[in-house]
């Protein structure tokens, strides 16, 4: 069996069970259990405080993890890192009261910083030359410069709206972070194993998300150019029609590129475009 440690509460922790629910594993989870059971896959979930879970992972408590890079970097185990999940995307940036003047990162030079972050913010300075007095505390590090503490901070942002709420301004990211798995390095080859299914199932949500099926209609004179816009895994599928001189064309496309490809079909001559989500994904 492997266990695996997530967040016991908020957003990575929503995040991170919905995707293993997505990758077909079944269990039953409650605000009051710290651990929990799958039914149909040999995978055991503990409940822990983000902080806590690289050095589970590291010392063999927990085989897997799922936690932020800001976290797992912050915490010197960068070299856990098994694969980079894409959800729970943020950026570690300095902000500044509002009123403050800020020309660029040598204005912070010899100031007081608050941050839950002095490992990476430090080496984020240091590599600029910029040196700062690092204060650091561990939440509501955005009341720092009001109550006198420091000048600036350096705190984890995604929307921005806390910064503003209390009177701030962002200035400078440091570093971009999003949830990644990670895992101990010393697992048997059994556990090896079970880890490869898990991120197989894992790639094959995540690359549904990012695509989309498209069926379409066309007259066969614009094969060619929907063949070119559309290029699918290999090649698109494409079936004769009963009207003489149509086909349908299906193929899937990247969820980036979706509103321009389907722009480009129109023009070429394709009716009737349909777009389905794609629940997974096999390469």
């Amino acid at each position: 069996m492997l266990r695996l440690a997530i967040q016991k509460s908020g957003r990575l922790s929503e995040d991170s069970l919905t995707l293993i629910r997505e990758c077909g594993i079944s269990f039953v989870s409650s605000s009051y259990k710290l651990k929990t059971e799958a039914t149909n896959f040999p995978l055991e979930i503990l409940f822990l405080r983000d902080d806590d879970i690289p050095g589970y992972v590291q010392d063999g408590v927990a085989d897997l993890g799922i936690v932020g890079q800001n976290v797992l970097v912050e915490a010197g185990g960068s070299a856990l890192e098994v694969e980079a999940l894409g959800f729970s995307k943020c950026r570690l940036s300095l902000a500044v009261p509002r009123a403050a003047a800020y020309q660029g990162l040598a204005d912070l030079q010899n100031l007081n910083i608050a941050t839950s972050y002095p490992k990476l913010l430090g080496s984020y300075l240091a590599e600029r030359g910029v040196q700062a007095q690092l204060h650091t505390i561990s939440g509501s590090v955005e009341i720092a410069p009001s109550i006198g503490l420091a000048d600036a901070i350096c705190d984890i942002v995604s929307s921005g709206s806390t910064l503003l709420g209390n009177g701030l301004r962002e200035v400078e990211t440091v570093f971009r972070s999003e949830a990644v798995l990670i895992a101990q390095p010393n697992l048997s080859p059994l556990q090896a194993e079970l880890l490869e299914q898990l991120r197989f199932r894992m790639q094959a949500v995540r690359r549904a998300k990012r695509s989309k099926y498209i069926l379409l209609n066309a007259p066969v004179s614009a094969l060619d150019d929907v063949r070119r816009l559309l290029p699918g895994i290999k090649s698109p599928t494409v079936t004769p029609l009963a009207e003489p001189g149509w086909v349908s064309v299906q193929s899937v496309v990247q969820e980036d590129e979706f509103w321009h490809i389907t722009s480009q079909l129109k023009a070429v001559g394709a009716e009737g475009i349909l777009v389905l989500p794609i629940e997974k994904m096999i390469a």
